[in-house]
């Protein structure tokens, strides 16, 4: 069995060379399919990292009796951090909301008309960031049913819009992506395909002296891994040679949200490597047993 696989990657090999100028379109082919894969994959991962910012940020918010003690507010705290819907509670004086307040009427451009008042109009309040914004009516009748609370404000069809349109959003962005994926290895199958019946004649001779369809279809598979390979490679070059005018946009594309996009280069490295063997692989597959079965 080794042998018979060493045999098919040098057959394989040879096949690449002696056949130069097909190989070298189907690796160009491989290397725009891969770069237009990347693209969207790299848009879809901002967009994800978009959403789910947009979903932290959804927490309930709870404003307090007038007369609620601190020992009171602690005890409400220590009873929603007990909870596993509740990630994290903050709390809110009635100086600080009221210091906000004025931020947001100066950042409006908007007259602060609490300067003329005589007290702070303001309540204390809770704001309860939640571990899944799903959460939130369980969190909200907690919270209601304390005496300390005030108010809860309602959030909760505003939420809901919220989480329909990050799962729209979502199965859009991986149908696209399927479809690109989809697109590529059609393109990358009839590339391959078109290698194939250039080598019709060498084929035809190996099944007349009785060569098996294994003999014949591995030395293309590893043919079309060497293809992949070599495309993956290619592409990955001429993404870090953009990588640094990439990371640039992405930064000021994305400036308005702090978004976490964890390993983005091992994802990248991981898809475009898997991408390009396993299509090459595939289309070779498919290429060469739509040949034999004629």
């Amino acid at each position: 069995m080794i042998t018979f696989v060493l045999f098919s990657i040098k057959r394989a090999w040879q096949g690449f060379w002696r056949n130069a100028v097909m190989s070298l379109a189907a690796t160009a082919t491989m290397v725009l399919m891969l770069l237009l894969l990347a693209g969207f994959w790299i848009i879809q991962t901002g967009l994800l990292a978009g959403l789910q910012f947009t979903e932290q940020k959804v927490q309930v918010e709870a404003s307090l009796q007038p007369n609620t003690t601190d020992t009171q507010v602690q005890a409400l705290q220590v009873q929603l951090r007990a909870m596993p819907e509740v990630a994290a509670v903050a709390y809110v004086s009635r100086e600080a909301a009221l210091v906000r307040f004025r931020e947001s009427m100066a950042a409006q451009g908007r007259e602060d008309l609490t300067r003329y008042l005589d007290a702070n109009p303001l309540y204390a309040s809770l704001e309860v960031q939640l571990t899944d914004p799903t959460h939130v009516r369980i969190v909200g009748d907690a919270l209601r049913a304390d005496p300390t609370v005030r108010n809860v404000y309602n959030i909760e069809d505003l939420v809901d819009r919220v989480l329909t349109i990050t799962s729209i959003l979502r199965t859009a962005g991986t149908v696209v992506l399927l479809i690109v994926g989809v697109i590529a290895l059609f393109i990358i199958i009839n590339t391959i395909r078109l290698a194939v019946l250039a080598r019709a004649e060498e084929i035809e001779v190996m099944r007349l002296v009785g060569a098996s369809d294994a003999f014949i279809r591995w030395p293309f598979v590893f043919e079309g891994a060497f293809v992949g390979f070599l495309g993956s490679v290619v592409t990955l070059a001429i993404l870090a040679a953009v990588a640094d005018p990439l990371s640039a946009f992405m930064a000021d594309f994305f400036r308005v949200l702090p978004l976490q996009f964890g390993s983005l280069t091992r994802d990248l490295v991981t898809l475009i490597m898997g991408a390009g063997v396993g299509l090459g692989i595939l289309g070779s597959w498919l290429s060469v047993r739509t040949y034999l079965i004629r």
